[in-house]
């Protein structure tokens, strides 16, 4: 797993060179909305690139983690499948759905039957390298998810370069980034981790949580501001020391937030002394999140070291896999 974090940047390299040779059918119908299927650390990458583009981007998106498509797709609709194995259930259910609703398909996987359904199909699919786990390959599907936005004229290509300064911004902070890993990790260990963010950075929050899940094996939650503060903060009523709060502070937060936090953060002391404030890098939302993700891919090692764990182990979810297989 050090030798998969530590490829991170290199990936973010490979990632791009294969969007630059990579080139898509232009849609026979107009696109109105989009709905992007994976799971796990396969589905993350959609989330993450909805959040970076929001503000740009004309068409709803939206994310199916399950077997079934909202009723609303059609022969209007981009269905990007993400499958780092090609082979998710639940992805490719969502696939075979979309044929038979006529929606414009493209896949992201490192073959398996997706590769397949798209040959047969004539469907856009890109390749990336496979063989490890999917949360390790996080770099694969972000940079085509927004290369396919890209060339589907959806979003610009200045995207794609931040991507590029999140790379090298990761690279020339490395050192202090693993130091502020490790003090994450200690702070973590033996607590129940809450990890607190902004809407605007919710899927780096989901991020943060699975890989604490994967490779520290540990249990904890995420939410956001301000919602939190219609409902959650409340529950800190019954909070106590065996909850440790992990708050992402970024920039661009709007300023009704950052007040919020600090009163947030200020109420929570109260019920639990164990409280970090982890502050990101970056001069855009992309740069930042790849600067949080990585701290935290550090972080989660680095708790699994000090418990002692395997963090490639999912031995859990391969039990799970085989007893779906007998259904």
């Amino acid at each position: 797993m050090e030798k998969l974090i530590s490829a991170f940047p290199a990936n973010i390299t490979e990632a791009l060179a294969i969007a630059k040779a990579a080139t898509f059918k232009r849609p026979e119908n107009e696109i109105r909305n989009i709905v992007i299927c994976g799971m796990g650390g396969s589905g993350i990458g959609g989330r993450l690139v909805g959040a970076w583009v929001r503000d740009e981007i004309k068409v709803p998106i939206y994310y199916a983690h399950d077997y079934t498509l909202p009723a609303f797709v059609s022969e209007n609709t981009l269905v990007i499948g993400s499958s780092y194995s090609g082979n998710t259930e639940e992805t490719l259910s969502t696939i075979h759905e979309a044929i038979a609703k006529k929606a414009h398909i493209v896949g992201v996987c490192s073959g398996g039957k997706l590769q397949e359904i798209c040959a047969s199909n004539n469907f856009d699919c890109v390749i990336v390298p496979g063989g490890n786990p999917p949360r390790t390959a996080l770099a694969f599907s972000l940079v085509q998810l927004l290369h396919i936005f890209s060339q589907l004229g959806l979003v610009s290509s200045e995207r794609l370069n931040e991507m590029e300064a999140g790379r090298k911004l990761i690279v020339d902070n490395q050192t202090s980034i693993k130091t502020e890993a490790r003090e994450i990790a200690a702070f973590l260990k033996g607590n129940v981790g809450v990890i607190y963010g902004t809407t605007a950075y919710e899927p780096v929050l989901i991020r943060a949580r699975q890989q604490f899940n994967e490779n520290g094996k540990l249990l904890c939650w995420h939410h956001v501001l301000p919602e939190m503060n219609h409902n959650e903060l409340v529950g800190w009523g019954g909070g106590d020391e065996r909850f440790a709060s992990l708050f992402f502070e970024t920039e661009d937060m709007h300023p009704r937030n950052a007040r919020r936090l600090e009163i947030t953060k200020a109420r929570i002391a109260q019920m639990s002394s164990k409280n970090l404030v982890v502050k990101a890098k970056g001069n855009s939302r992309i740069e930042r999140s790849i600067y949080l993700i990585n701290l935290v891919d550090w972080a989660s090692l680095y708790l699994a070291e000090i418990k002692s764990v395997d963090p490639i182990d999912i031995a859990i979810i391969d039990y799970l896999k085989s007893e779906l297989a007998k259904f």
